[in-house]
């Protein structure tokens, strides 16, 4: 078959040869096939591809809240066991009637751990959610022991005492020791005060 005597022209293109015809033909289908896959099945790919995606944070997501939905008595335990302990240490607080003879308390474990005092300084309260914070600066001379035994002391208190800031320092040749230190205590914030409340008290231990 000579190429040149085939008129190309495409109007007369019923009377190529065969072969041409089906070489003619194939090309204009695998135009046609990459057309439709630029314009369509493109789009299609990356819309599938992002519904996959979505389809695995969906799942991931359906997984969490099923391991959740499974441990839901488990964090419902937790979470009443730490409203126990709330109550709990609510209930070690010191309502305001209580603070003066608490502050007296701290002093007296001082003096009875053989401790003389330099400074016993309350400062003004720190409001916080349903408590008030005290704080009290104090300075104590004593021996090592002594200083140990009032912190032990502190500790033992029927009401929360905490001892922040601690500092000491020689005091003397003596092994006397002088200790700066913040002791605090919490307050409940009585029900006049603030929207948070604590769980009404039903008994002081």
């Amino acid at each position: 078959m000579n190429l040149s005597e085939i008129n190309w022209d495409i109007n007369a293109s019923g009377t190529w040869p065969l072969p041409i015809k089906v070489a003619t033909t194939l090309i204009i289908c695998a135009i046609a096939m990459g057309l439709g896959i630029y314009f369509d099945t493109l789009d299609q790919l990356a819309e599938l591809e992002s519904t996959e995606q979505k389809e695995q944070e969906l799942r991931r997501e359906f997984e969490g809240k099923q391991k959740k939905v499974v441990n839901l008595k488990d964090y419902q335990d937790q979470l009443a066991q730490i409203e126990i302990q709330l109550y709990e240490m609510i209930q070690q607080m010191p309502t305001e009637e209580e603070v003066a003879n608490l502050l007296i308390d701290i002093s007296k474990t001082g003096l009875a751990s053989g401790l003389e005092f330099r400074l016993f300084k309350p400062d003004a309260p720190i409001r916080k959610d349903f408590y008030s914070e005290l704080p009290i600066n104090i300075q104590v001379i004593g021996k090592y022991d002594q200083l140990g035994l009032f912190v032990s002391g502190l500790a033992s208190l029927p009401r929360i005492v905490t001892v922040h800031d601690v500092n000491i320092m020689p005091e003397g040749n003596d092994g006397t020791m002088l200790m700066q230190a913040v002791v605090k205590t919490y307050n409940e914030v009585s029900e006049n005060n603030g929207a948070n409340k604590p769980p009404q008290r039903k008994g002081r231990k």
